[in-house]
């Protein structure tokens, strides 16, 4: 685990705001610093009467707050721009970097830190809105937040060289999306997946993304950048196609008519009931949905 540096609170207000784009850390700095002005103007002088003494100092500390702050924070939202354009540009070279490799191991010379910025650009290309959440360290917490559709995705990141992903980091993220109410999360690694893991998110709303799929994405998302054309297609390999988001698989009625025991929820292991899905690519197909819905959120596929 790396140790990570203490950090002050205006590097933590920094760190928030570079999640932004540039451009909107830009026009928080200059909104700021006119609210800030206003509230810094000094108030009229007039006489105090012994009731009016707390109001007067509350008008004074918030005044001095503001003189100073009308400074800082336009600064730190400036310093955030910059974080975030060169946050963008490295993005932007980790995928153009991988992609003119000729093999996924060019995956394997990154640092974690990198690895999560190259899956959180990956996912972007596709169309998905991507909040980094910068988790604890190389193995820590959800590393993704995807948006797409009105819908969320978690994504756990995995550079792992020299093992393989075991079940135990897929069981962990299919708990939190079940607690979170996700409709679908990924499990990304450089390397490669145990039997038990892809027997586990087999059948489940979760898809796991090895070094050779993740290879693929890039190439795939880099090309249609490039705008590569039909001809320059035709003389190499088509790139694998983009992952689709992770739905359960579709129940036909005939299926879904031979269910009867009720299987335990694998997040409270409650009783379980046969529910149908109302929104989604799967609208009308069937699923299991614990009985303590929505304080628990866990699901099973009827397959």
């Amino acid at each position: 685990m790396v140790r990570r540096r203490k950090t002050s609170p205006l590097d933590n207000i920094t760190a928030v705001i570079a999640l932004l784009p540039w451009w909107a850390a830009v026009a928080l700095g200059i909104c700021s610093y006119f609210v800030l002005h206003a509230l810094a103007a000094p108030p009229a002088v007039v006489a105090v009467r012994p009731g009016e003494v707390g109001g007067l100092v509350v008008r004074s500390m918030v005044t001095g707050l503001a003189t100073a702050g009308q400074y800082i924070l336009p600064l730190l939202c400036f310093a955030a721009a910059v974080m975030s354009a060169v946050g963008r540009k490295q993005r932007m070279e980790l995928v153009s970097n991988v992609a003119a490799a000729k093999a996924p191991d060019a995956l394997d010379g990154m640092s974690w830190q990198q690895f999560e910025m190259l899956v959180g650009e990956a996912f972007r290309l596709q169309g998905y809105r991507v909040v980094e959440t910068g988790g604890s360290g190389p193995d820590g917490g959800i590393d993704l937040v995807l948006h797409k559709d009105r819908e969320k995705f978690l994504v756990q990141c995995k550079q792992w060289k020299a093992f393989k992903v075991g079940v135990q980091v897929v069981r962990e993220l299919y708990g939190v999306m079940a607690a979170d109410g996700a409709a679908g999360g990924f499990v990304v690694t450089s390397g490669r997946f145990t039997e038990e893991a892809t027997a586990f998110a087999s059948g489940r709303n979760v898809t796991l993304v090895d070094g050779q799929k993740l290879f693929g994405m890039i190439r795939q998302a880099k090309a249609s950048m490039s705008g590569t054309d039909a001809a320059n297609a035709s003389r190499r390999p088509a790139p694998p196609a983009p992952m689709p988001p992770p739905q359960p698989p579709p129940v036909t009625p005939s299926r879904t008519s031979t269910v009867t025991a009720s299987p335990p929820c694998p997040i409270c292991s409650k009783e379980m009931i046969l529910r149908t899905a109302k929104r989604g690519a799967n609208a009308g197909g069937a699923f299991w949905g614990c009985m303590s819905y929505p304080s628990c959120r866990g699901v099973r596929s009827t397959s």
